[in-house]
């Protein structure tokens, strides 16, 4: 039965028949996190509105279409967080991250915020994992950073993915290439979207990451940044690509990734589901050298990744893999009679206390309804303690599996269950 309050469009309830899937994921994330030695940080949803717009770009799509701002009750602008890298980097200045030791390698989860049309994988409120390495601008950091986050598909079971990577160069050498795909664009201007028409003026590069078909068609030949690259930037490329060859993870030159956000420079990547459709990007991440230094800190360079949760769930379910098992308890305790009940409840938090899972229904009193019940919560064991049981100082230890039972003394119960 509907009741009188719908979820709001674009965001949606994660229901414990799926929540499950959502923890397996995160254990998977933070044991890569572990072995990698990067340690959680956590941000507010909302920060001030000029965080995201000095950061992301004032022109970019998520600025000027996609971010909830709103006000507060003393004339304040704030927007809910669209992306994750942005509030990392301000709280890394803001505490001083960098004076303290082993604070440089950082992992976040979270809901993130973007107005956008929803469809299958992406909402308005959607959930994203993600690291930031602060710090070195040594190339073997864009390996590391790249191979975190293969060792993580990869440790899900995924095999239907291929990283691909570019360089989009820096200052030095972006402005020459911006010309170019200027010049490039300008006979193809009427066939373009009305987005690309504005991005053409003010960030080309944006052109090339357009989903708009018209748009990816006339991208085809478009010039390449790799021919633009200054010889730092050439160098840097390819050290990483020399990295990622000496640790043995196979990837793609794709000129035409630049990333949506304006504070990419230098190595810029994707990893790509080969199984889906056009949303089919599992995880983009690049360097943002100049990021810190655009928001009052110090010029520190920086490499990170960001994922989606729902994308990364759905390609974990098209190539049918486990997510382990849902959530059951240990046992069921089934009680008989009023003093066998008064017992029951004392022993109920014993075998919790002692790291038991244990599931109770006292609106059910007979026999066959608790069986029934012990049954459908997915019980290893049952534990049956009736008044004649109560009387003799026992109860009776019923696989649930097998249907094999025998009594217990009651006060040897826990080490019994801790065993098996």
């Amino acid at each position: 039965m509907a009741g009188k309050y719908k979820v709001p469009r674009g965001t949606y309830d994660i229901l414990p028949s799926e929540s499950y899937k959502w923890q397996f994921v995160t254990n998977v994330f933070k044991e890569v996190a572990r072995e990698f030695n990067y340690k959680e940080i956590v941000t507010p949803i909302f920060e001030n509105n000029e965080l995201f717009e000095r950061s992301v770009g004032e022109d970019s799509d998520i600025v000027e279409k996609e971010m909830y701002k709103f006000e507060d009750k003393k004339g304040r602008i704030f927007a809910l967080r669209p992306e994750g890298t942005a509030p990392v980097v301000r709280s890394f200045i803001e505490n001083g991250l960098m004076l303290k030791p082993n604070s440089s390698k950082l992992y976040y989860f979270g809901p993130m915020f973007r107005y956008d049309r929803p469809q299958k994988g992406r909402y308005r409120q959607f959930y994203q994992y993600g690291i930031e390495n602060i710090g070195s601008n040594d190339p073997y950091i864009d390996a590391e950073v790249i191979s975190f986050a293969y060792m993580f598909l990869s440790k899900l079971g995924l095999k239907n993915f291929e990283l691909q990577i570019n360089s989009i160069g820096c200052k030095n050498c972006t402005q020459d290439y911006d010309n170019a795909l200027k010049e490039y664009f300008t006979p193809y201007l009427n066939d373009l979207c009305s987005d690309c028409r504005k991005r053409l003026m003010k960030n080309p590069k944006r052109v090339l990451d357009c989903k708009v078909n018209t748009c990816k068609v006339n991208a085809d030949n478009a010039p390449s940044m790799l021919d633009y690259l200054d010889e730092n930037c050439k160098t840097h490329f390819n050290k990483v690509q020399e990295y990622l060859k000496q640790i043995n993870i196979p990837f793609k030159v794709n000129p035409k990734i630049v990333r949506g956000l304006d504070y990419y420079s230098q190595t810029a990547f994707e990893f790509i589901d080969t199984n889906l459709g056009a949303q089919n990007t599992l995880i983009g991440g690049g360097r943002y050298d100049g990021l810190a230094e655009q928001l009052g800190g110090k010029n520190m360079p920086g490499i990170g990744f960001a994922g989606g949760f729902e994308r990364l769930l759905l390609s974990m379910e098209e190539e049918k893999l486990s997510f382990g098992k849902q959530q059951t308890p240990k046992v069921y305790l089934i009680t008989l009679g009023n003093e066998a009940g008064a017992t029951g409840i004392k022993l109920i938090m014993e075998l919790r206390m002692n790291g038991i899972s244990t599931a109770f229904d006292p609106d059910k009193t007979s026999m066959n309804a608790q069986m029934k019940t012990a049954n459908k919560t997915g019980a290893e064991f049952a534990l049956i303690l009736g008044e004649d049981e109560l009387k003799k100082g026992k109860i009776i230890l019923k696989n649930m599996a097998n249907g094999e039972q025998k009594e217990i003394n009651i006060t040897d119960i826990i080490n019994s269950l801790k065993d098996k």
